[in-house]
């Protein structure tokens, strides 16, 4: 038995950020209908280290068939030297149960989470939205800026870090992107929120990182980094007021702190909550009016990473790349 092994730079080379786009809208929309299976992550915490470990399993569409692992080690950074995250994505031939390929799973993490925004932007944010917020600049933010990028036509992008010297590198890459649109980064909220369009939250706060009078009318927002139940990015009182669509709804209700808190601060129910796939399908609204508040939440899911796994896995074939190792 053969595997194809796809490094990091395979994934990078073989899926552009629109096709990573497009593969993750089909799940979604997918999911809707129920011709998709997403079990509930196993989270594995290790509490001597602060860290969990998810195995995250899915077959789509009955077609593509894998699972990502993915562990999360805070501290890593300081004590290790070594990267924060780590993932890995297995795919199965649906037909035989054949595993058929293994490859870097931590930047198509980022790809499809910032697909994963790239869906919530086209389907809900105003079309002619030019100024994009990012609050973090962590290892997802880049990923934010690309998928937004792809499907508005943004011109002016501010990123908002407690720290400048990350943000700035954060900048500087961006800028090498995107030399048309201007790119800055600051520590002044308030100021950015106050003419965004588009906010993408890309942190791993416990605590909101904005207040709810910060958000204008009109404004799109898409939250990323929360993906436990003590995690909140976004103000409960925005909830309250904002249009809500999620990846899916059980790990959303399981995950995501924001929907919970405003929840049980008896803010929001099930009921104000719909599926982004039931939108990609036409069964649900778009935003009904200009200045309508729009948040679209993702804890992420592994349809996402197959779907993108998917794409990496039958271009590498046609281009005849990758490793092939025998087991």
């Amino acid at each position: 038995m053969q595997i194809r092994v796809l490094t990091k730079a395979d994934v990078l080379r073989f899926v552009s950020m629109p096709a990573a786009i497009d593969a993750v809208q089909h799940a979604y929309a997918s999911i809707a209908r129920g011709t998709t299976d997403v079990p509930l992550r196993i989270d594995v915490a290790q509490p001597t280290h602060q860290s969990h470990s998810f195995f995250m399993p899915a077959i789509v569409d009955g077609q593509s068939l894998g699972m990502k692992i993915v562990s999360v080690f805070p501290h890593n950074g300081p004590q290790q030297g070594l990267p924060t995250i780590h993932a890995i994505v297995l795919l199965i031939d649906a037909g035989t149960g054949v595993p058929k390929a293994l490859m870097d799973g931590t930047e198509l993490t980022i790809l499809r989470t910032g697909a994963a925004s790239g869906v919530g932007t086209r389907l809900l944010a105003r079309e002619d939205s030019t100024h994009l917020v990012v609050i973090g600049a962590g290892a997802q933010a880049a990923g934010q800026i690309r998928a937004v990028c792809a499907v508005r036509p943004i011109t002016t992008v501010t990123i908002v870090n407690r720290s400048l010297g990350r943000a700035a590198a954060l900048v500087a890459t961006m800028q090498r992107e995107f030399p048309q649109i201007a790119i800055t980064a600051t520590t002044e909220r308030t100021r950015a929120l106050a003419i965004a369009d588009i906010v993408c939250l890309a942190t791993s706060s416990s605590v909101p990182v904005f207040a709810d009078s910060e958000i204008r009318p009109g404004t799109h927002i898409n939250g990323v980094g929360s993906y436990r139940h003590d995690m909140i990015e976004a103000d409960p009182q925005t909830l309250a007021r904002a249009y809500i669509a999620v990846d899916q709804y059980a790990p959303a209700w399981s995950e995501a702190g924001e929907l919970i808190a405003a929840r049980d601060a008896g803010l929001i129910t099930a009921a104000s909550v719909i599926e982004i796939g039931a939108i990609a399908n036409g069964h649900a609204p778009r935003r009904t009016d200009r200045d309508q508040i729009t948040f679209f939440k993702s804890v992420g899911n592994a349809a996402q990473d197959v779907v993108v796994a998917q794409i990496a896995y039958d271009q590498a074939c046609a281009a005849q790349q990758g490793t092939l190792v025998d087991l």
